[in-house]
This record gives structure tokens, C-alpha cells and sequence, in this order.
């Protein structure tokens, strides 16, 4: 396959909102050793990018010039000399931290994460180190296989940690982004009772028709922890999946069985997560903080996909052209989204 010597990217001059994107010609580097040449085809957007771009997410020292976003599907190009496990055309994805091979996260792990801590996947091409790279399931789409990496190994880690979803379960997912209906998907995989809650009752449709088999409009009942405590018969929930952070994490609490697991992914209801939630994220402990998860637990998720891919199939809700990533950012931020929003990437 032929290469040009350039490509475009997006990146950010200055940070404060995703409307300081500007977008340059960069030159394609060539891999290097145990390194990967990737063409990247979809781009998956999630709360943490719009987060990095308005200052809300916590960053020391971001590069020079951030290129953003961190999940991305792609095609092998060429190889360095090193790498035995890789050829060209093969179809993969980048795990999130690119050194989060097995195990528990660490700091260095985390300085690896893409599209904040290192340059981002909003490109045409990049290169991978060999060991981050994982192969997506062969029925899935590059935009399918682009939301991955992040909403479902994320939802994959947290509902098969220390105490793994198991049939009969009950298990809570808050609200229709990325995070929550893929959860709710693995989890009606794995044969739990899955209830969920939305906004929009148009959204909560979306969640029965993926197999949710209770809903809740937190906008019509404000207290939907009590609802979920009678849907359990007063016991509560086995599992929560918990996006919003400081506005809904004393009531998932309540609405937990005893013994119960919450797992703490984001901080989408508000407040700055600077106190105590960010670390319970980033340091993964519990209540039980959620940072993503391991090329071991990607693998895992696909074996899991490949063998439901009906019920595991990546919801995606809108898939925006390479010039409109801005306006994929803004439709992010509209939260009129269910499941995830892709940006294709290349010429439109």
C-alpha cells in the first residue's frame, strides 16, 4: 500500500474549548524498531476529550500542540524490524494507556494514556508501540470497532473486577452514553437483570430495545434510587455503573445491596473532580475506581463479543465526516447522543 509522505491532524494550539481546533499538515514517520505504522479510519469521542479540552480534566503536562481523542480503529501499514506479531492490512485497535499490558494501572502506565497525557488519535496516521495494539472482532465496522477502547473495555473492567457479573444479577447503569450502554449490553450478555435510567424517554426506549428490563426517568422522578430498591425488592443493586459522580453517587449508594460493587467511571452530573473522585478514578480503588483496563481484558472483551455479537453489537449514534469534527464535539456535549459518536477520519 502507498503512503504519501503527509497527513493531517487536529490538534490544539491552546486549550479552553473544542472550538480552538485547528488542524495542520504533519509528516508520516515511519516505524522504528517494535514499532507500528497505523492508518487510523474512526475516531470515537467520549466525555474525557471534552473534558482535557476545557481544563476540567486534570492534566500536569500535556504535549506541545495536544492532538486529542484516545479511541480510534485502524489499519496496519507497515511494521519495524522487531515486530513478528503485526502485517500490513491486519485491523486493530490501540488500547487507551499503550503500556497497560495486564494487571493494575501505575503512574508511568497512565503517562502513556493517549490524548491527554500523550498525543491523541485525531489522525490520519500514527504510530503504536507493537504491544499496544489489539485485533477488533472481524464482524465489526472501523467506526464500530473505534468505540471499544474506552466505553466498553471500561465497561468490560468494571462488571468483571474482584466480584464479576454473574447470571441473575441485577445491575444499574446510569444514564445512555457510551459507558452505560455498553454495560448495559455485556451485562444482558452475561445474563443479568439490567435497570437502567435516562433523561428521555425516547432514550429509554433506545435501553428496553437493548435489553434493559426496567427504565427510569430521573427527570420525572427524582428519587429513581427508590424505584431501583423496588424493582430488587428493597435489596438493591449487585453492580452500578456510575457516570455522574457528585450528583448521583450518594443515591447510587443507596440504592446498592449490601456487599455490592459501585464502580466509579465519570463525573458527567458536574462538579470539579478535583476533591475525591478523580483520584477514586485514576487510582482504581474502591469504591471501585475504573481507569480503563489492560490489552489482557481487551482480548477478553473481544472473545466475549465475537461469541454474542447480536447483543454486544457497538451502538453508535452518529457517524460525523473528517471536516465536522468540531461539530461532533458539540453534539457530544448536546448529550442528545445514545451509545457513542465517531468521527471517520480522512477526506470526506
Amino acid at each position: 500500500m502507498s503512503v504519501s509522505a503527509t497527513a493531517f491532524e487536529y490538534y490544539y494550539p491552546e486549550r479552553g474549548s473544542y472550538n480552538n481546533l485547528k488542524i495542520h499538515e504533519v509528516q508520516i514517520p515511519k516505524p522504528k524498531g517494535s514499532e507500528v505504522l497505523v492508518k487510523v479510519h474512526a475516531v470515537s469521542l467520549q466525555f474525557r476529550d471534552l473534558a482535557i479540552s476545557d481544563f476540567r480534566y486534570p492534566l500536569a503536562a500535556p504535549p506541545h500542540n495536544l492532538v486529542p481523542c484516545s479511541d480510534m480503529a485502524g489499519e496496519v501499514i507497515s511494521v519495524g524490524e522487531e515486530v513478528t506479531g503485526w502485517k500490513q492490512g491486519d485491523r486493530i485497535c490501540s488500547n487507551f494507556s499503550t503500556d497497560h499490558l495486564y494487571g493494575d494501572t501505575t503512574e508511568a502506565v497512565q503517562q502513556t494514556s493517549l490524548g491527554g497525557q500523550t498525543q491523541g488519535v485525531l489522525t490520519e496516521y500514527r504510530i503504536f508501540p507493537a504491544h499496544a495494539l489489539v485485533k477488533f472482532p472481524d464482524h465489526l465496522t472501523y467506526e464500530e470497532a473505534s468505540t471499544l477502547p474506552c466505553a466498553t473495555l471500561t465497561a468490560y473492567n468494571a462488571l468483571n473486577g474482584p466480584t464479576p457479573v454473574k447470571a441473575g444479577d441485577y445491575v444499574l447503569v446510569l444514564g445512555s452514553g457510551g459507558v452505560s450502554i455498553a454495560g448495559l449490553q455485556l451485562a444482558i450478555a452475561s445474563g443479568a437483570t439490567v435497570i437502567a435510567t435516562s433523561s428521555s424517554d425516547e432514550k429509554l426506549k433506545v435501553a428496553k430495545s437493548l435489553g434493559a428490563k426496567h427504565t427510569i426517568n430521573y427527570k420525572k422522578n427524582s428519587n429513581w434510587h427508590e424505584e431501583v430498591l423496588k424493582f430488587t425488592n428493597g435489596a438493591g443493586v449487585d453492580h452500578v455503573i456510575e457516570v455522574g459522580g457528585y450528583g448521583t453517587l450518594d443515591k447510587s449508594i443507596n440504592c446498592t445491596r449490601i456487599g455490592g460493587s459501585i464502580h466509579i467511571v465519570g463525573f458527567v452530573s458536574g462538579g470539579t473532580p478535583s476533591d475525591f473522585l478523580f483520584p477514586v478514578i485514576t487510582k482504581a480503588i474502591s469504591l471501585r475506581g475504573i481507569y480503563i483496563g489492560s490489552v489482557h481484558q481487551f482480548k477478553e472483551l473481544n472473545r466475549l463479543i465475537s461469541a454474542n455479537p447480536t447483543i454486544t453489537k457497538p451502538v453508535v449514534d452518529k457517524v460525523f465526516p473528517w471536516s465536522e469534527a468540531k461539530e461532533a464535539f458539540a453534539y457530544l456535549e448536546s448529550q442528545q447522543h445514545v451509545g457513542k459518536v465517531v468521527i471517520k477520519v480522512g477526506k470526506d
